[in-house]
């Protein structure tokens, strides 16, 4: 082997291993595997597991867990002690004709309909789950329909969500403090932790307010940075900007409820938008707006 092909060859060989260590400058390929048995909908970044969608019979959809980008910790926590119905990433309205859909999260109140992948592989995965939330007579009284899509860009996971809420029956979804999707990420007591909106308001300073997103960072076990959960509101959503959840042990979500009754007639649908930025680090502002600005496009 002559002198110039060997300082190609190590070139190339520094140049990929360079590409590996540092995935964004390379298109991820996900994948969906789907297990009907399991009840799970599972993202995988080769044989990497990166978040999975749960869709039991008799329990309300969720997400848990989602996985920091570079693998190193779980993002969100299902039923801690400090609040047993909060089950990672999921959504739940409360008071929809009185009744409580956030805080009853099993068969009495939910009923899967259906669960699918859209897209099984690519550069952007996509997957559907349908469900049905009861009366207490064990009547449909709403059929909402997450679609869910996931892609890897610049080292970061964005998730997008479609919800779109169905009703059988008319149904007054009344003012509250909460209601809608919520993220639980890991919490205890003295943790490093800071939920902060896009107006700059921090922790219980961002409950109840107007934003178009809300950030929580937390230091999570065996980082030695921050790993991030951004929610974005889209700007075609019903009285957008959105108000906030923040509750004490730093569990988010925008909420129309917030802000005021709301109601679906008997056969017509409401739509909401999120998208969800997955990523670890420090906090930039001057990113999340950039993102938002892209998403509210779409």
């Amino acid at each position: 082997m002559n002198a110039s092909i060997a300082i190609l060859l190590t070139f190339l060989a520094q140049s990929f291993g360079h590409l590996d260590k540092h995935r964004s400058f390379i298109t991820p390929v996900l994948t969906i595997r789907q297990d009907q048995s399991a009840g799970t909908i599972s993202v995988f970044r080769s044989d990497e597991l990166l978040l999975t969608q749960n869709v039991k019979s008799d329990i309300r959809p969720y997400i848990h867990p989602i996985v920091a980008p570079d693998g190193n910790g779980t993002l969100t926590e299902y039923s801690p002690s400090h609040h047993k119905h909060q089950t990672g990433l999921y959504w739940g309205l409360k008071k929809v004709n009185g009744r409580d859909y956030f805080m009853n999260w099993k068969g009495d109140y939910w009923r899967n309909v259906s669960a699918r992948v859209i897209s099984e592989r690519g550069s952007l995965v996509k997957w559907q789950t349908v469900y049905n939330l009861l009366n207490d007579k064990g009547i449909a009284i709403l059929t909402e329909t997450q679609t869910w899509s996931m892609q890897e860009s610049n080292g970061k996971f964005l998730l997008d969500l479609e919800w779109r809420g169905e009703a059988n029956a008319r149904v007054t979804m009344e003012k509250f403090y909460v209601g809608g999707l919520f993220l639980r990420m890991p919490w205890h007591e003295g943790i490093d932790g800071e939920a902060i909106n896009a107006d700059g308001k921090r922790n219980s300073e961002a409950e109840g307010q107007r934003a178009r997103w809300l950030d929580v960072g937390i230091r999570i076990d065996g980082r030695d940075d921050k790993a991030h959960i951004a929610i974005l509101d889209h700007p075609q959503n019903p009285d957008s900007p959105t108000a906030w959840r923040v509750d004490n042990e730093l569990g988010v979500g925008p909420s129309r409820q917030i802000l005021g009754d709301w109601n679906i007639e008997a056969g017509k649908s409401e739509i909401f938008r999120y998208r969800l930025i997955v990523y670890t680090g420090d906090f930039r502002e001057d990113t999340i707006n950039g993102i938002w600005k892209q998403f509210a496009a779409k």
